[in-house]
């Protein structure tokens, strides 16, 4: 019986050590790719990657000037004539070998339009990174549509491109990722699959190691594009309350904590939530801020060039 098809794009500026066993596990996996394009961000011709010997593996640059979350993902979609297209960042490693076998085995229901993997954190992080991440990706699977709205909030459009797979049909009958996106391109086109009525699917049988410790600074500045986001795209998150589910997360999270005897932890994750608000508030304003202010504040130096 013929193979699924099935490609798949990495953005890639400046990989990291783990970028080398990315590329390795994705190639020894139970359903192999066809193609893996990766989308290198450079600022000129000499910083382009050496073409691997490999002709499953493909790289295609992009300007520095011209990168966009959305856009760029967008283009590598279009290079892609199989089925399914895979998304993923470079810093995100499968946990085994049946990552996309999992995500597919989701796309057995055709009213699943895109499935995103479990995150796992990594060994060395931090107590709160690795509680956000079981809070984010709990070890139970979920299909999600518009009906979750009520009991889900804003959780409801919640979809990472740090490692999803899309139906390409039902990607293209949407319209393809918004662009320019300065954040949230995978919410913004998962509320636009709701609307169409598919549904998307969270599958935490599909893991991927993939986590990130913060500072407060990067917190803020993440945040605040993130506010940016909401405030440009404000039919699909004016809807339902983004501040109510993080408020919620912050109060469990502070409560676990002190329980369990981790007060400096617990101090350290308010004065983190606390950047992460005024950030974001910030962001839903940033249209009334200087634009010197607006430099400061942004973690996207990129989108406002």
């Amino acid at each position: 019986m013929e193979q699924t098809k099935i490609d798949i794009v990495i953005p890639v500026y400046k990989p990291g050590s783990e970028f080398g066993d990315l590329i390795k596990r994705l190639m020894h996996q139970t359903v192999v790719p066809e193609h893996i394009f990766i989308m290198q961000t450079i600022r000129d011709e000499s910083e382009i990657m050496v073409q691997s010997m490999d002709e499953r593996i493909r790289i295609i640059p992009v300007m520095q000037s011209e990168f966009d979350h959305g856009g760029t993902r967008a283009l590598g979609m279009d290079k892609s004539t199989a089925e399914f297209v895979l998304m993923m960042t470079q810093d995100a490693v499968p946990a085994d070998e049946h990552l996309i076998e999992n995500l597919l085995a989701c796309m057995e229901d055709a009213s699943v339009a895109v499935a995103y993997a479990r995150q796992l954190a990594r060994p060395n992080s931090g107590r709160v990174e690795r509680m956000t991440r079981i809070y984010n990706y709990p070890a139970q699977s979920r299909i999600k549509s518009e009906d979750d709205k009520k009991e889900l909030g804003v959780k409801t459009y919640f979809c990472s491109d740090v490692c999803a797979l899309y139906r390409k049909s039902y990607y293209e009958q949407v319209g393809g990722f918004v662009q320019p996106t300065i954040f949230n391109e995978d919410m913004i086109i998962a509320y636009m699959m709701m609307q169409e009525g598919y549904r998307v699917a969270y599958c935490a049988e599909a893991k991927v190691v993939h986590s990130h410790d913060y500072t407060c600074r990067q917190q803020f500045a993440r945040n605040f594009d993130l506010g940016v986001s909401h405030k440009q795209y404000a039919e699909v998150f004016a809807k339902v309350s983004s501040e109510k589910e993080g408020a919620g997360y912050a109060a469990k999270t502070v409560k676990t904590l002190l329980k369990g005897g981790h007060v400096w932890d617990a101090f350290y994750f308010c004065v983190q939530c606390g950047c992460r608000l005024i950030g974001y508030r910030l962001g839903l304003v940033y249209d009334k801020l200087p634009r010197r202010v607006l430099m400061k504040c942004t973690g996207s130096a990129w989108y406002w060039s």
